[in-house]
């Protein structure tokens, strides 16, 4: 049995605090009562996310909490919100842009309906390998995309790893886009996402990564698309039994700070919370590597038919039409994204 109701009803009933509160001293002042709460005199951050607690990418925020803490003589607290307590990716970046949290991390690939041009990194096979990734990520493209959609009141941090993402299905395991045929696939609420599978030939299918488990256990989609630790942690090897490493896209996450709880704190302070997100996205990376194999090699011993070496290249034509219908802010990212291919770090 699945523990996912539990959290899910635990997560809503937080929430249901969270906005209380809110209306109560007023969506705007939020950030304010959280610090005169602290007689202290310390700031308190308040980060929430939908993974769970052993998941990498909460191990990097966790990371990023010892370092504020440490190199702050304790005046700088972050104190993380797991597993949706406070909300899905959507409702954390809505509460951001109100004020009412200081912190989220999402994929990118919501940030579509924030920063259109974002959407050039959920494109099919646009990246070649890792270095190619974390050689744009990490150049002026990254930091343009972080800074985009400050006018949105959301800033950009640092990206996490979330690996390439893969199929895995319920009854049959996808080898080809053919296999795709008639089959609902879970996808995130991302156009792109969206017009990939149908491209494909599939039939996309957003569902909220919290009611997925659900969405599997009772056959409302036949399966979806994600990364090793995501597939192992969530559960779901216990439904899908065939895992294809495709790697469509490589679409990494990002930690957003709120724009106007960004404009309240200090130099001092803003450097010191870059500096340890930059951070915590190297030491983040180095745990994916590891835990990305373990989890892999987690899902065979449980059963599942894990495709390591599949063609790639059936998937890689059928989305080839993608490239010509591309908006055009798009698709001049895409173009300096694949200039980077032949220079990499």
């Amino acid at each position: 049995m699945t523990t996912t109701p539990d959290r899910s009803s635990r997560g809503i009933a937080k929430y249901v605090v969270v906005v209380m509160i809110a209306l109560l001293v007023g969506a705007a002042g939020y950030a304010q009562y959280v610090r005169m709460t602290d007689k202290a005199g310390r700031i308190e951050l308040h980060l929430a996310h939908s993974l769970n607690e052993k998941h990498p990418v909460h191990l990097g925020m966790v990371r990023m909490k010892e370092l504020l803490a440490e190199r702050s003589d304790g005046q700088v607290e972050l104190i993380i919100h797991s597993s949706g307590q406070l909300g899905n990716e959507t409702q954390c970046i809505e509460q951001l842009q109100s004020g009412i949290l200081d912190m989220t991390k999402v994929s990118t690939a919501p940030m579509e309906a924030f920063i259109p041009s974002i959407a050039a990194l959920g494109v099919p096979y646009v990246f070649d390998d890792d270095q190619h990734f974390w050689k744009v990520l990490n150049g002026p493209i990254g930091k343009q995309l972080l800074e985009a959609g400050a006018d949105k009141g959301l800033r950009g941090l640092c990206y996490y790893d979330a690996g390439s993402r893969s199929f895995y299905s319920i009854d049959k395991p996808i080898l080809s886009p053919d296999d795709l045929a008639g089959m609902k696939i879970r996808v995130m609420k991302s156009e792109m996402a969206m017009n990939m599978i149908d491209t494909m030939g599939g039939q996309p299918t957003p569902v909220p990564w919290g009611e997925l488990y659900t969405a599997l256990q009772q056959r409302m989609v036949d399966g979806a698309e994600n990364n090793p630790p995501s597939f192992a942690t969530s559960g779901h090897m216990e439904v899908c039994k065939h895992y294809v490493l495709d790697e469509h896209t490589r679409i990494p996450d990002i930690l957003l700070v709120s724009e106007k709880r960004w404009r309240t704190l200090d130099e001092k302070t803003r450097q010191l919370i870059l500096e340890a997100a930059a951070e915590s996205s190297v030491y983040q990376r180095k745990l994916w590597a590891v835990d990305s194999e373990a989890k892999l090699k987690l899902a065979e011993e449980k059963g599942v038919n894990v495709v390591r070496d599949p063609d790639k290249k059936p998937f890689q034509d059928k989305v080839q039409p993608m490239y010509d219908r591309l908006a055009p802010e798009v698709g001049a990212l895409v173009k300096r994204i694949r200039a980077e291919a032949g220079s990499k770090e």
